[in-house]
């Protein structure tokens, strides 16, 4: 969707362009391809990326630099979880915060030395919660249900309209992006509100403009995919 001024129908000020990426393909990942019952170890709960999610963040990297997207990003949001903060950093970090520990190699990948936009966890969009007595998020048979992971995304997305950053990564995991998508196409047509939802792959950046239409705080905003 061509979303150049001219064309759009309502003021930039009241718009907001967000581009959702799904993490790499982490090890939690890698087991539950084996045994779906892996997916709810304590020891995979926080993941590290798998050598494939490494080469997936590097190869995301390179294409946000081809398509000149980091010079235009005021902000990118992460969940705390190590496989985001991974890819949030290897794809949109500079070198140096790369070095902290996140095994990237940008030898070769352009952006290295560029300046690049501030990486801030918030805890609103990690993965789906659970509840235990070490980690209060944490108890494989306890888990937070689809109304209230509903309720936590429309929390998150009345916080982000507080930003005054306009153009927002959000890397999160694909669940909570599904979410993000379901909260925001509540006006959408059905059929377009489905296509938008579809399941999130491994390292997958989707963008949308999301307006303020209404004066009214109580309608919900609309959204398009670009």
């Amino acid at each position: 969707m061509n979303t150049s001024a001219a064309q759009f129908p309502y003021p930039w000020q009241r718009c907001k362009i967000i581009h959702l990426v799904r993490h790499g393909q982490a090890m939690h990942n890698v087991e539950g391809d084996r045994d779906r019952r892996a997916l709810l170890s304590d020891h995979l709960f926080d993941a590290q990326l798998s050598p494939l999610g490494l080469q997936q963040v590097c190869k995301l990297r390179q294409d946000v630099h081809a398509r000149g997207l980091l010079r235009k990003i005021d902000l990118v949001i992460t969940s705390p979880l190590y496989r985001t903060m991974q890819t949030a950093v290897g794809v949109f970090g500079s070198e140096g915060q790369a070095d902290g520990g996140y095994n990237y190699n940008f030898s070769g990948i352009p952006g290295g030395g560029l300046n690049c936009p501030q990486i801030m966890a918030v805890e609103l969009c990690r993965d789906r919660m659970m509840d235990g007595e070490e980690d209060s998020m944490w108890n494989p048979d306890v888990r937070e249900s689809e109304e209230e992971m509903d309720a936590r995304m429309l929390l998150f997305m009345e916080w982000l309209w507080t930003r005054p950053e306009q153009e927002i990564v959000i890397v999160s995991h694909g669940i909570i992006l599904q979410k993000i998508l379901h909260v925001l196409g509540n006006d959408c047509h059905p059929t377009v509100k489905s296509a938008l939802c579809k399941r999130f792959h491994n390292c997958e950046l989707r963008s949308v403009v999301i307006v303020d239409k209404s004066l009214n705080e109580a309608d919900p905003p609309l959204m398009f995919q670009t």
